[in-house]
């Protein structure tokens, strides 16, 4: 279905980022990776697929690395067709103990890289007439939980971001759209598992169901190939007019 789009994945060398990254090449789209750590695994993973893969290592923090990736893949590919804005980092403390350098980074990370992107990338999408752009934000883009400010000020801004530039390109074949996950079982929400097992001497089954239980009705985590189908059908003829919206796929968290 995407045959012939490329798509950015921002912090796609694993978890969310790279299921979601897999199910778009299915549909037949080039990719461009990004992210920290080893690329080498998850590139050849992709490539198996039969589209073309780049990889760009920008630091998401960065405003002129970010501008380097966005005209790395113009010169590359021809332009950024489907942006998904996922790179995220996370640090939990209450407001009055939050290092004021986690705050930065949270904010420059979790949102301002997707202005970033999203201002580059849209100029060629409307040059084109059409575009696809889905920012990955979170169940607390919608509500929120102790510890977190950054991260749910970051989240809850990423939404209302995305709302705007729905709104500003309505009339075009361009449309923005925001995923709010809630437990999905990447590396950091394992670590968090872990630290409950070894906190309070629990078998890691029962660690992961009382995380679980605290907020997720469905028991179930939400799977990176899971958040990678949606993405799919937001990019798809479907969802033309799928716009300006916050997903939620939380298992029933904000319905309660």
């Amino acid at each position: 279905m995407l045959k012939g789009k490329t798509a950015l994945v921002t912090g796609s060398t694993s978890g969310i980022g790279l299921g979601i990254a897999l199910t778009l090449a299915k549909e037949g789209a080039n990719i461009v990776l990004n992210g920290f750590g080893d690329h080498a695994g998850p590139k050849a993973a992709v490539e198996a697929l039969g589209v073309q893969v780049g990889y760009h290592g920008a630091d998401m923090s960065k405003p002129a690395e970010i501008e380097a990736m966005m005209a790395y893949i113009d010169q590359a590919f021809g332009g950024c067709d489907i942006l998904v804005n996922n790179a995220g980092i996370q640090h939990v403390a209450n407001v009055d103990d939050f290092p004021p350098e986690k705050w930065d980074a949270i904010i420059a990370i979790n949102l301002s890289s997707a202005f970033h992107t999203m201002r580059l990338a849209l100029p060629g999408m409307k040059k084109k007439n059409w575009g696809r752009v889905v920012n990955i934000a979170s169940t607390h883009g919608l509500v929120a939980s102790a510890g977190k400010s950054a991260y749910v000020a970051a989240k809850h801004g990423l939404v209302g971001l995305t709302k705007s530039a729905a709104l500003e390109t309505a009339l075009l074949p361009v449309t923005v759209n925001a995923i709010c996950p809630g437990w999905v079982l990447t590396p950091l929400v394992q670590k968090q598992i872990d630290d409950r097992s070894a906190r309070e001497k629990l078998d890691p089954a029962e660690a992961k169901r009382q995380l679980l239980a605290e907020k997720q009705p469905s028991l179930q985590f939400t799977t990176p190939e899971e958040l990678g189908a949606l993405t799919v059908f937001l990019c798809s003829d479907a969802a033309v007019n799928v716009r300006g919206q916050a997903w939620a796929m939380d298992g029933g968290w904000t319905a309660q």
